[in-house]
């Protein structure tokens, strides 16, 4: 077979190789430039595979974008580059540590788990399914989050936060616990957390201070009916990765929300 070089420096434009057993499909990507392992984790599934197991990710992006099918799973082994999930609709995909920018971006349904620290944009336009992050994340995770009937996007962050959590969210729930952070003398949340919020609920495990928060947001602490929604989220996330429910729900937590649904109103339409 002729190799050719990549775009980028180092990726070959080529097959990678795939082996199966049973339903699962396994794919080395060690070399491989995006487009060419997205090809074959879509062949994979559409020859039969109900798992795909994709060792050696280095970056390659777009994994697991606009693939549809509640049966259906990725497991990354590696660092995945930016917008995995981005329009998937129903999959579940797993990474062994760390993920890129742009996880779930306008995602509909399904479920990512992140063993590791996320970047920015998580989440971004979110329009379904659940994201859960073992550590850190970074700028304006949840910004845009939206819900319509049933369909109610959930992002769950295990460590802390940059500045703009929640930014111009319009649905959805997202909830920050501050616990598997490397950065525990940091604020759990930057500024600006909720700036432009008009719809949707935020949970902060601790306190927050009002110069953190968007003018935005009205700050309550959650009550008997808030923990309601909380607890499975919290249930969810210590299941997937190995932390105790009651550990986490030992401290209290924030509850913020919109004050108004149109916040900036006035800035461009006369009232």
């Amino acid at each position: 077979m002729t190799t050719t070089t990549g775009p980028v420096e180092g990726y070959q434009q080529i097959a990678p190789t795939v082996s199966r057993e049973g339903d699962v499909a396994t794919i080395d990507s060690h070399g491989i430039y995006y487009r060419q392992l997205n090809e074959a984790i879509r062949g994979a599934f559409a020859d039969g595979a109900k798992t795909v197991r994709v060792h050696n990710v280095n970056g390659q992006r777009y994994i697991g974008v606009g693939i549809s099918g509640k049966d259906r799973r990725i497991e990354i082994e590696g660092v995945p580059g930016g917008d995995m999930a981005m329009f998937m609709d129903g999959p579940t995909i797993v990474t062994s540590g760390n993920a890129q920018d742009g996880v779930a971006n306008t995602m509909n349904a399904g479920t990512v788990y992140i063993n590791g620290d996320a970047g920015d944009v998580l989440g971004y336009a979110m329009r379904g399914g659940k994201v859960f992050v073992r550590g850190d994340v970074g700028y304006r995770v949840g910004i845009h989050m939206k819900a319509y009937e049933n369909l109610i996007p959930v992002i769950c962050c295990g460590g802390n936060a940059r500045a703009f959590f929640g930014e111009y969210m319009a649905g959805g729930v997202l909830v920050l616990l501050g616990m598997n952070t490397q950065f525990a003398d940091q604020p759990l949340v930057g500024p600006f957390c909720g700036a432009g919020m008009h719809g949707g609920t935020i949970f902060l495990r601790g306190d927050v201070v009002p110069w953190e928060v968007g003018k935005e947001c009205g700050i309550f602490t959650a009550d008997e009916d808030d923990m309601k929604v909380l607890r499975p989220v919290v249930e969810e996330w210590c299941a997937a990765f190995g932390e105790s429910v009651d550990e986490v729900l030992a401290s209290p937590f924030t509850k913020l929300v919109p004050v108004s649904h149109r916040p900036y109103g006035k800035l461009y339409a006369p009232m």
